[in-house]
C-alpha cells in the first residue's frame, strides 16, 4: 500500500486543464467578476467528463433521480452554504467542475453525514484515509467534516488517484469509492484476460459500479435542466461565508452570539467542532457568514480569549474522579490534568478543580456529537427494549455485544461510533436489545415513585426485572425516594394480562 502511494503522489501523468479553465486560473481566485451570477452556470461551462456516455447503468440512476425532484431541490438548498467555495478549489486546480456534485452521492450534502462503514462528512472519508490526507480527528474536532480542511483534501486526494490512473477520471472517481487496490486489482484482471480496462468493462464491487453512473447522471440533469424538465433553482456564484482567526478556544454559543448569527447556523458552517466549544489544540478558525465577518473580528477583539469559555469551580466530592468529571462537564482528561496542573489522574476529597464548560445549557448546542447520537437513539428498532450502559473498565463492543446479545456494528451505529472506535469510561450508550416475545409491544413509560415502592414490587407490576430496571436507570442512587421518576420499558402485550 505504500508503495502504492508513492506512485499516486509522484508525477506520473499530468492532468491538463482545457484551454479555457487555463485561462481562468491567470485570474485572482477572490476576485469573481467575469463568472456568471448563477453558480450552475459555472459548473457547466468548466465540465470535463465525457457526459454523453449513455448505458444502462447511467440510465438506472438518472431515472431515479428524476423520480425525485424534491431531492433534487433539497441538494440545491443544501449545497448553497458550500458550494462556491468547492467551486473556487475546483476551478484552481483546472479539474472537471463535475467533482463540485460528488458530495451529492457522498453525503447528499450533509456534512454531517455518518455512514456505515465510519464514513463521516461532505466527502465521506473512512479515519484511516482522512489521517493519510492530513485531516486531524481528536474527541473535539473531527477534520473530516470540517468544510474547508475536507474539500481540499478531498479534491487532492481525487487529483492523485486519476494521476495514478494515468489522467482517466472514472477510474479516479472508482478508486475514491472502492481504493486504488481495488481497481488495480481489477485492470490486472482484465489485462490477463485480454480484455478492456477501462472503468465500464472493470468487476467491480457493486456500490462503485453505481457511484460513477450516479455523478454522471446527476451532472446530465445539472448540465441541461430543461432537457430533463427539472426545475434547477439558482444559486448565487458569490462567497457564503468568511474565514475568521479566532487565535484561541471558544464556545460555539458565545460565537454565534458574537457574530449576531444563529448557533444551528455556526455548526453547519464548522461541522468539524464535535463539541460545545472549538478545540482547545486548534483549528482556530471558525466559519462565519460573510456579512458577519466585521462584526465577529471586532467582537473577538473585545472579548479577551480568557472570556471566551466558560468556567466552573468545582469540589471534589467522594465518587469523583477525572474521567466522571470529564463526561460531566462535556470535557477530557486531558484538559482537566493540563487546567489543574495534574501529574497524574489522582485528585483528592475537597480540593476545588478549574474546568471549562459550556455557557449555555446542552440541548441548545443541536449540533454537537452528543446531541446528534441522543437524536439518532431517540430511534429505537421494533419491539427492542432500550439499555442505558455506562462503560466501566473492561468494555468493549465485543463484550457488550456478547452481554446484550447484539451485533458491534449496531451498538456502534446506535451511538455514532465506529467499531474501531475506543470506549472510555464513564461513557453512555444506548443498546437496543429485541425482546424475546415476538409479540411484544414495547412501550416507555415514566413511573413516579410513591411511599412504599421497592424495586421488587416495581418489578413484579410491570413485569420486568430487577436489573433491567437498573440498567434504564443509571446511575442509579442507594435507595428510592419519593416523586423519583424511573424510566420503563414495558410489554403492553403481558402487561396487559397481569
Amino acid at each position: 500500500m505504500d508503495d502504492l502511494l508513492e506512485k499516486m503522489q509522484a508525477p506520473e501523468t499530468e492532468i491538463t486543464p482545457s484551454i479555457e479553465i487555463q485561462k481562468m486560473i491567470a485570474f485572482e481566485y477572490d476576485e469573481y467578476a467575469l463568472y456568471p451570477d448563477d453558480i450552475w452556470q459555472r459548473v457547466r461551462r468548466n465540465s470535463q467528463l465525457n457526459l454523453s456516455i449513455d448505458n444502462p447503468a447511467i440510465q438506472k440512476q438518472l431515472a431515479t433521480y428524476l423520480r425525485h425532484p424534491s431531492y433534487i431541490d433539497k441538494m440545491v438548498s443544501r449545497s448553497s452554504r458550500y458550494i462556491y467555495f468547492i467551486m473556487g478549489e475546483i476551478e484552481k486546480r483546472g479539474i472537471p467542475s463535475e467533482l463540485a456534485l460528488l458530495p451529492i452521492v457522498e453525503s447528499a450534502f450533509d456534512p454531517f453525514a455518518y455512514s456505515h462503514g465510519a464514513a463521516s462528512g461532505m466527502w465521506q472519508f473512512i479515519p484511516g484515509t482522512g489521517k493519510e490526507q492530513g485531516l486531524q480527528q481528536d474527541w473535539w474536532y473531527d477534520g473530516r467534516r470540517d468544510v474547508i480542511a475536507s474539500t481540499n483534501a478531498a479534491l487532492d486526494y481525487l487529483t492523485a488517484l486519476t494521476r495514478y490512473f494515468k489522467g482517466d477520471w472514472m477510474l479516479g472517481l472508482a478508486a475514491y469509492n472502492s481504493g486504488a487496490g481495488t481497481v488495480q486489482k481489477a485492470i490486472r484482471k482484465n489485462k490477463k484476460l485480454g480484455e478492456p480496462t477501462d472503468f465500464w468493462s472493470l468487476s467491480l464491487p457493486k456500490e462503485t459500479q453505481d457511484y460513477v453512473p450516479k455523478l454522471i447522471a446527476i451532472s446530465k440533469i445539472f448540465q441541461d435542466p430543461n432537457q430533463y424538465d427539472v426545475d434547477l433553482h439558482s444559486v448565487a456564484s458569490e462567497p457564503y461565508f468568511a474565514q475568521v482567526e479566532t487565535h484561541s478556544q471558544i464556545d460555539l454559543a458565545q460565537a454565534a452570539k458574537m457574530a449576531q448569527t444563529d448557533l444551528d447556523e455556526i455548526y453547519k458552517l464548522n461541522p468539524g467542532f464535535n463539541r460545545w466549544a472549538t478545540s482547545p489544540n486548534g483549528p482556530h478558525q471558525l466559519l462565519v457568514p460573510i456579512a458577519k465577518k466585521e462584526i465577529f473580528e471586532q467582537a473577538l477583539i473585545d472579548l479577551p480569549p480568557q472570556k471566551r469559555i466558560a468556567w466552573v469551580h468545582h469540589t471534589i466530592k467522594a465518587g469523583d474522579t477525572v474521567s466522571s468529571l470529564a463526561v460531566k462537564y462535556s470535557s477530557t482528561k486531558e484538559l482537566i490534568r493540563e487546567y489543574n496542573s495534574l501529574a497524574n489522574d489522582k485528585i483528592r476529597l475537597g480540593k476545588t478543580l478549574l474546568i471549562p464548560t459550556a455557557s449555555q445549557k446542552s440541548s441548545l448546542y443541536v449540533y454537537s456529537e452528543s446531541n446528534r447520537i441522543e437524536k439518532k437513539q431517540a430511534r429505537h428498532p421494533k419491539n427492542t427494549m432500550k439499555f442505558n450502559h455506562v462503560v466501566k473498565s473492561g468494555d468493549s463492543f465485543w463484550s457488550l455485544s456478547q452481554k446484550f446479545n447484539v451485533g458491534v456494528q449496531s451498538i456502534a451505529k446506535w451511538n455514532g461510533l465506529a467499531p474501531s472506535d475506543t470506549l472510555r469510561l464513564g461513557q453512555k450508550l444506548v443498546i437496543w436489545k429485541k425482546s424475546n416475545d415476538s409479540r411484544a409491544i414495547i412501550k416507555k413509560i415514566r413511573y413516579t415513585i410513591r411511599n412504599g415502592d421497592s424495586l421488587f414490587a416495581i418489578a413484579l407490576k410491570f413485569n420486568v426485572t430487577l436489573d433491567n430496571i437498573k440498567k434504564w436507570n443509571q446511575p442509579m442512587g442507594k435507595y428510592l425516594q419519593p416523586k423519583q421518576v424511573l424510566t420503563l420499558y414495558i410489554n403492553v402485550n403481558e402487561s396487559s394480562q397481569n
